[in-house]
């Protein structure tokens, strides 16, 4: 196993061909026809980490596939928490099971709101944030992001005034690391933004589910290690470092003034979580470390990369560098394709517009469409790079010719 390993820890990502992909079930790979190189939903193109498979491995083979139990996972995020980003002291005890990200911070709006109480979101953001949201009551508030895609203090303040006139118990929904933008937001943001939801009683949630996948030149800072966040929530599991999103099991974290509302978490919460999941998830946190390295190392190269491949044959797109995640939000306006979008609210990630809809049609590349995230989306589309540099360079050389045919001829 030595051999096999050390390959995975190198860059995850070469290790299997658009033939071996295209043999996958998973929504990803399925969606769309065969001639479709999908560059949308956030699925890696990568196989299992070693330490996950043979942790699956050996559960099947014992038939453990019963009920979860204990405190393994949240001690293991505990343990990464201290390695990774200097949090020593997150407590086991402050922390509960869900089934996975955005159902348990649905759960935690249902603890600390009530319905028609507003939550406040930076769009443009992770599409689920409207969706969730409103299916659950609740009334979401944007407060777009700043030009350089950085959360904008002035519009988050009147947001909150809103957002408290609006209800009795705002929330502010924060995505730490940001989707799309791969923003990561630095301390000094945080404390920021936990300093205006105390001057206007906002409570914060925040989302980091794409905590781990932190790139070369910037750092993670976990909210609930922010001072002024002593009665906030986080949430986050091993789903998007470690391609686990369909072994369901995540956690949520409340800071030590927000403990005693996480403890009112209905008991039947707990048992949506896969214990499966809860194997996978615990495995990634606690052995999964070189792997991930590998994984982030070969995310960094895609990053360089597709830079370069847009340069050349994209040049009018404008390319927001991400600190985090494997997602790229790519500013297409410039090309002057119509940007019109559906009827309806954001959230329907199926939906395409613009941009999206034109590289699907003409270049048979899916991605995801602008304005399913909100305010300040369209004339966008978000793009995944955790995949092979020779699906991307295919996937982005068809972007541009489909562009270039576009254009009316010269004269």
């Amino acid at each position: 196993m030595a051999g096999p390993a050390h390959a995975v820890a190198r860059n995850p990502l070469t290790l299997l061909t658009l033939a071996d992909l295209r043999q996958r079930s998973s929504v990803k790979w399925r969606l769309h026809p065969p001639d479709v190189l999908p560059l949308w939903v956030a699925e890696q193109d990568a196989p299992l980490a070693p330490a996950v498979a043979d942790a699956l491995r050996r559960a099947i083979d014992l038939g453990d596939t019963g009920y979860p139990h204990g405190t393994g996972y949240a001690e293991a995020l505990a343990e990464f928490a201290a390695r990774r980003w200097d949090w020593p002291d997150l407590r086991v005890a402050h922390t509960t099971v869900v089934p996975d990200v955005m159902i348990g911070i649905v759960e935690v709006l249902r603890l600390v709101t009530d319905p028609g109480d507003a939550v406040v979101v930076c769009s443009p953001v992770y599409p689920p944030f409207y969706a969730f949201v409103s299916h659950a009551g609740r009334r979401v508030i944007e407060a777009p992001l700043g030009p350089d895609l950085r959360i904008e203090p002035a519009a988050l303040d009147e947001a909150f005034r809103r957002a408290r006139a609006a209800g009795r118990r705002p929330v502010f929904l924060l995505c730490n690391p940001h989707n799309p933008t791969g923003v990561v937001h630095r301390r000094d943001e945080l404390e920021a933004v936990a300093e205006l939801a105390a001057r206007h009683g906002v409570r914060v949630i925040s989302d980091e589910i794409h905590a781990p996948v932190v790139l070369a030149g910037a750092r993670f800072t976990p909210y609930l290690t922010v001072a002024g966040a002593e009665d906030a929530f986080a949430l986050t599991s091993a789903s998007k470092a470690w391609n686990l999103a369909g072994l369901k099991a995540a956690l949520a974290i409340a800071g030590p003034r927000a403990a005693a509302d996480l403890a009112r978490m209905p008991e039947e919460v707990g048992h949506g979580p896969s214990h499966l999941g809860v194997i996978a998830h615990t495995a990634a946190f606690r052995d999964g470390g070189e792997w991930l390295d590998g994984l982030l190392a070969g995310l960094d190269g895609n990053r360089a990369l597709l830079a370069s491949l847009l340069a050349e044959h994209l040049p009018a797109v404008r390319y927001h560098r991400p600190e985090g995640t494997y997602l790229a939000w790519l500013d297409c306006t410039a090309l002057g394709v119509a940007t019109e979008a559906p009827d309806g609210e954001p959230g329907i990630a199926s939906d395409l517009a613009g941009p999206a809809k034109m590289f699907l049609d003409r270049a048979r590349v899916a991605l995801s469409s602008g304005h399913v995230f909100g305010t300040g989306g369209a004339g966008c589309v978000r793009l995944n790079f955790a995949t092979s540099p020779e699906i991307l360079t295919e996937a982005v050389t068809r972007m541009g010719r489909a562009v270039d045919t576009a254009r009316p001829p010269a004269g």
